[in-house]
């Protein structure tokens, strides 16, 4: 394809569009936000033994940077469209290349965790800009294929960096994953400044600064509350407390923004029944996945006995499946209408979710093999739909916010999932370990997380409590599992529901507020 200039607002000089150079840059700094979500799960039982944190902290350490991360990204999103895609990548992946720097000389669990959460507002910045960019970048005819590749790069970049990191640690300590990261942004940066053209769409309307208060204060007392209620009690005043004040400060970002003459989202977006279905379908099927990658990764290392290059190559079978599912799904969408690959790869989700919940201490690998097989074909089979439907439900002038919303449910789901799954394997660790008999102090530190529980029984030579210990984590897994395979079940649901008139291919009309009077109808391809 010839060059062709790209000038536009913001724009600058004239710069010669390369989409090939395009993508592979906006492709790597997406993979590079990506993988640090799920890259530093492999290392945390070197984190875990090195930094004394407790199973609590291990949790935050992992979704202070999906947390930051979600609730900032329409905030951010609406700054790059005003101000230059371009801009935010560059601003993003700069500031992501710095505090990963820093977060190598480090060996607190509270500074990690909130060097983790900086990285998560660098993070929001990237992630919207790299789809806007594609959508605003490539021709009409070409941007399925272009959106096919980043969903694809979007599902296997969490596999592929637990593979990169595991390989790291095998000759280096956990602070390598962040060296990666820098390496990763460092490099983005550069072809960036090199190859992505500036797009942007200013305006004179003021941002809605409180819109992203709201979030970020609804989003983290809503975690925070999940994620320390295995140490209150999922019953206590505090926990139960806590999510309530989240829920209605959400509630009340609703409000807001229905009334905002310019919201960050506009809640009116979910009465288009396609873009709710992908919206909803991308939060459930993400709160699955990512919360599966934080429990299994610590299950084949801390269980199995796995060093984390092994643990990282275990789930490579997962990355195989799901990669050349993701290239075929635009082909089935084509034929079958978008309805029947997308609930068929949740389906296959849910199959290898429920496989893998028969996992316990002495598993054969074959077993892995059988659940992370279908999990990352489904991964790729229902991604792309799910992506495709969030952007082409909305015009041209609205993609910036089906970008957003799609990172969002992504980020969303992936926080949420950690949160949730990851307190209910905390909680049932606690309640099936049995620490009768030990003096109280080693008792808690056993019950604090299962590394702990590991060096404590080679310490005091007592094999018992470590073989005891396994079994409950592998018991907490498979509750986490199960719950996650639950949870894609409501995705089929949603989706079978929402979009029972919509199984071909078609056009369908979408309805937006553009500003506090008027309204634009405008023709999307479903």
């Amino acid at each position: 394809m010839p060059a062709s200039p790209v000038t536009g607002p913001a724009a600058g000089p004239v710069r010669a569009l390369r989409p090939g150079a395009v993508l592979a840059v906006t492709c790597l700094a997406l993979a590079t936000v990506v993988s640090a979500m799920a890259s530093l799960s492999v290392a945390l039982p070197d984190v875990a033994r090195e930094t004394h944190a407790s199973q609590t902290q291990l949790s935050w350490i992992i979704d202070s940077y999906s947390l930051i991360f979600a609730s900032l990204l329409l905030f951010a999103a609406t700054l790059g469209d005003r101000f230059g895609r371009r801009k935010a990548l560059l601003g993003g992946v700069g500031l992501f290349a710095v505090i990963s720097l820093a977060a190598t000389f480090t060996d607190e669990p509270g500074v990690l965790i909130t060097l983790r959460a900086l990285l998560g507002v660098a993070a929001a910045f990237v992630m919207p800009a790299t789809l806007s960019t594609i959508t605003s970048t490539f021709p009409s005819d070409q941007q399925a294929r272009a959106i096919s590749i980043w969903a694809a790069v979007a599902g296997a970049s969490a596999a592929l960096g637990l593979f990169a990191s595991g390989a790291l640690l095998e000759a280096w300590s956990w602070r390598s994953v962040f060296w990666l990261n820098a390496v990763m942004a460092g490099v983005a940066f550069i072809g960036t400044h090199l190859f992505v053209p500036e797009s942007a769409q200013p305006g004179k309307h003021r941002v809605d600064v409180v819109g992203a208060v709201l979030t970020v204060a609804g989003l983290g007392v809503l975690v925070y509350s999940v994620i320390e209620a295995p140490e209150h009690g999922w019953g206590s005043t505090r926990t139960l407390a806590g999510i309530a004040i989240g829920l209605v400060v959400l509630v009340v970002f609703v409000a807001w923004e229905l009334k905002h003459p310019h919201p960050l989202l506009d809640p009116r977006l979910f009465r288009h029944k396609l873009f709710a279905a992908g919206s909803i379908s991308t939060t459930l099927q993400f709160f699955a996945f990512f919360g599966f990658i934080f429990v299994t990764m610590q299950y084949l290392q801390l269980v199995r006995g796995d060093s984390a290059l092994m643990a990282a190559v275990s789930v490579l079978p997962m990355s195989a499946a799901m990669i050349p599912s993701a290239r075929l799904s635009p082909l089935l969408v084509a034929r079958r209408g978008i309805r029947a690959p997308w609930t068929a790869g949740l389906l296959l989700v849910t199959t290898g979710l429920a496989v893998l919940a028969r996992l316990d201490a002495g598993s054969s690998y074959w077993l892995i093999v059988g659940g992370l097989v279908p999990l990352g074909a489904g991964m790729g089979l229902a991604t792309t739909p799910a992506t495709a439907a969030i952007t082409d439900a909305l015009p041209p002038r609205l993609q910036n916010v089906g970008s957003a919303v799609n990172d969002l449910s992504r980020e969303l789901g992936g926080a949420l999932g950690i949160a949730v799954l990851g307190s209910l394997m905390s909680a049932q660790y606690r309640d099936s370990l049995d620490t009768d008999g030990l003096p109280a102090p080693i008792a808690h530190a056993a019950r604090s997380s299962l590394a702990a529980a590991n060096h404590i029984g080679h310490a005091t030579g007592n094999p018992a409590l470590i073989d005891e210990a396994r079994d409950a984590f592998a018991s907490g897994m498979q509750l986490a599992l199960l719950s996650g395979a639950a949870t894609t079940v409501l995705a089929v649901v949603v989706v079978t529901l929402l979009l029972r008139r919509t199984g071909k291919p078609g056009t369908v009309a979408v309805e937006t507020q553009t500003d506090g009077t008027d309204r634009d109808t405008a023709k999307a391809t479903a």
